[in-house]
């Protein structure tokens, strides 16, 4: 049986960080809370991801929510993709019991109900403020990857926000982008190729299946406008907390591809929006992604790939991402790589499978003198999980079989009317809950179609001066130019972006 004071001392060592640090728990050995081996969180390395893994009921939501109160009490920005729909409750103040009373006395953690700023947001039309991007700010690399196009294919893309910019017509939303490519694969065509070289049908064809896939999946709610700014994500509340922003993503289920798309736009949008920062002594923002296996079973090689290259780089932007999934598995081990605190509930051993994902998983964590690693991911109770992380320096603590504390807010969900009020309050719903639809593409087209297509004998009676006068009038618009600039200013925003070739710089936060 392993010394118990010995035990303790090496988690205090472990886990004494420098700067701003919360108690999360209490280190347990040998079954048993060990009351002096207190585990910390360090917010100064909360920018270098991090894994929360388990069986189902094992605990991952309310450690998700434990987390989120720590940093929001800390005035860090939060995002939680909320794919079950049921981390809406810490909108409110969680109600004592006597489980509570037991877990607070066993970690030695005083418990106060409270409820946190919460703003509440949807991609499907539902209750919340509606996010929505722009087909230019995805930009043709990021667009062609979604869509999951060829090389030929992906040129026909870029091709087409070429034509856009060139044209001044801006690609707001995907009838946009559709109607842009029925144009240059029929009465255009001919037009285009002078310009820009041949176009291929099939080629056309295909990418227009792959759209009408894509809108079958409901992203004609997704794209357009009135574009979410990022800004908008990196708020602190009257009272000085960070504000929590959660995304009711209930049925993405049905729906990875659009899942996996707007979360690779957004953290595209996230890298290139933010300035570097260096090592910061909180970060600016954390998000936190339920489910995140289904980012990845959508994602193609080429997706994957992208997505590691933002993980590895927007920590330096201040900005953390956690994954929160049944099974460490789920995650490529070239991200899980880059994962540097991991909260690992029990497993289930009920398969031979099962027990080589336990023996895979125990592996992933540091040796350590005072635990059976592959037995005691079996046997861990609700509430309770493997701990470890980075400090300070880039080095690993020691792992910790932790009893975690109860959050403070709501275990469970909201009622409609709770979140009717919450929408109704929030200054955010009104900014983008109108529905907007400037003259884009499709409109400009249209006109211009409709034009060509007028009787012989009306074009004679209207000499073709005006004609010309009623188009350049248009684009003499400068409000049609400024549409112009935004979409070619957008497009370096893309994943090119991403990758540092290009990007802009916004505020770092604002304060409501």
């Amino acid at each position: 049986m392993a010394n118990s004071s010995a035990f303790s001392e090496a988690i205090n060592s472990g886990y004494s960080f420098k700067g701003e640090k919360v108690k999360i728990g209490v280190g347990m050995l040998n079954g048993e809370t060990v009351p002096g081996a207190a585990v910390y969180l360090p917010l100064k390395t909360m920018n270098r991801h991090g894994l929360i893994a388990g069986a189902t009921g094992t605990g991952k939501t309310k450690t998700l929510q434990l987390l989120s109160e720590c940093l929001s009490s800390n005035s860090v920005p939060v995002l939680l993709m909320d794919i079950k729909g049921d981390l809406s409750g810490i909108a409110a103040a969680g109600v004592a019991n006597e489980r509570i009373s037991e877990r607070s006395a066993a970690t030695g953690v005083q418990w106060s109900p409270e409820a946190f700023p919460v703003e509440l947001m949807t991609l499907h039309g539902g209750k919340g403020i509606q996010l929505r991007a722009t087909v230019s700010e995805f930009g043709p690399v990021l667009l062609s990857k979604i869509l999951g196009l060829n090389d030929t294919q992906g040129g026909l893309v870029s091709l087409i926000f070429k034509y856009c910019d060139d044209q001044l017509l801006p690609l707001l939303d995907l009838k946009d982008f559709i109607k842009v490519l029925q144009y240059i694969g029929a009465e255009g065509k001919a037009e285009i190729e002078k310009t820009y070289g041949k176009i291929s049908t099939t080629s056309t064809g295909t990418i227009l299946r792959k759209v009408i896939e894509l809108q079958q999946q409901g992203a004609d709610l997704f794209f357009g406008e009135k574009s979410f700014e990022i800004d908008d994500l990196m708020r602190i509340s009257d009272d000085g907390k960070g504000m929590i922003s959660i995304l009711r993503v209930t049925d993405m289920q049905d729906k990875p591809k659009l899942f996996s798309t707007f979360m690779l736009q957004l953290l595209a949008e996230l890298y290139a929006a933010s300035p570097e920062e260096g090592d910061l002594d909180q970060p600016k923002l954390v998000l936190f992604i339920d489910e995140a296996h289904l980012i990845f079973q959508e994602a193609s090689d080429a997706l994957l790939q992208q997505l590691e290259t933002v993980i590895k780089l927007i920590r330096s932007k201040g900005i953390g991402i956690f994954f929160c999934t049944q099974n460490p598995q789920d995650i490529p081990a070239s991200i899980l790589g880059q994962l540097g605190m991991k909260i690992q509930h029990a497993l289930r051993a009920f398969t031979a499978a099962d027990r080589k994902s336990i023996k895979q998983a125990a592996e992933n964590f540091p040796e350590t003198p005072y635990y059976d690693i592959d037995e005691l991911l079996t046997q861990l109770g609700i509430g309770e999980a493997l701990v470890t992380m980075l400090n300070e320096k880039g080095i690993p603590t020691p792992l910790v079989h932790t009893l975690l504390c109860s959050p403070r807010s709501r275990m469970d969900i909201l009622s409609d009317i709770e979140i009717d009020v919450i929408v109704a309050k929030s200054k955010l719903a009104a900014k983008y809950n109108q529905v907007v639809d400037k003259e884009s593409a499709y409109e400009i087209l249209t006109a211009k179609l409709n034009a060509a297509s007028a009787p012989a004998a009306t074009e004679k009676e209207t000499p073709s001066a005006p004609m010309t006068e009623k188009v350049e009038s248009f684009f003499d618009n400068p409000v049609v130019k400024q549409a112009g600039r935004t979409a070619a200013a957008i497009i370096t925003r893309s994943l090119l972006g991403a990758l540092g070739l290009g990007g802009t710089t916004r505020r770092r936060r604002k304060s409501y």
